[in-house]
Parts: C-alpha cells; structure tokens; sequence
C-alpha cells in the first residue's frame, strides 16, 4: 500500500464582529469542503472512513484556534489540524477587528501499488 495525495481543496472565513479565530478557521474548512462532493475514495473503492484529511489553518492568531472543533465538523476520515500564522486581521473604526482565516485542505488514500 501507497500513501497518495489525491485532492487539494481551498476555503475561506471569516468572523466579523467577534473575533473568533476559530470561528472563520470552521468557516473556512466548511467553504473549502462544501462546495465539493468528493467521490474520490468511491471512485477508487475505498471507505469514506480511511481517508486522511490535512487541514492547514492560516490566522492571525493561530494559538486561538480550537483545532479539535475544526476536526469535528470533518464528515469522515480521519483529521490532522494544524494551525498556522496567515490569514488577515482587519481593524474597524471602534478598535474591533474582522478575521479572515484561510484553509488547505488535503486528502490522502492509502492505495495498493499499481503492478509494473
């Protein structure tokens, strides 16, 4: 069996008034993963459980990010969060700010070798 990159997927979010860094980090997960239905695992006859899902999370306050609650929203497979510089803080008149968290979003298979 092989580890094998099979899809790359990007989101974006944000929260606008809280800034809740963990919030736009779900909210970016969910934009990348959303507007896709991945049949990859179907389509190369594998459960939907044994895929391995990266999710790279780019904030401006990464130690603020609940990785768990990221992982959690995962519909299956397995999550490996990690959360990361980036993203963008954007300060309003009142002080406050808007976060924007960006995501990358990687899925591995497990796959036999192919024959030669």
């Amino acid at each position: 069996m092989a580890r094998k990159r099979m899809v790359l997927e990007l989101g974006m979010g944000t929260d606008l008034g809280g800034e809740d860094y963990t919030k736009a980090a779900i909210r970016a997960l969910r934009d990348a993963l959303w507007h896709n239905s991945l049949t990859i695992a179907d389509a190369m006859g594998v459960d939907r459980q044994a895929m391995e899902v990266d999710i790279l999370i780019g904030t401006g306050k990464p130690d603020e990010v609940d990785e768990t609650a990221v992982a959690a929203i995962l519909p299956y497979g397995t999550a490996r969060v990690r959360a990361v510089q980036g993203g963008m803080d954007i300060p309003k008149e009142d002080g406050s700010l808007t976060v924007m968290a960006n995501a990358a979003v990687v899925v591995w298979l497990d796959l036999p070798e192919a024959s030669a």
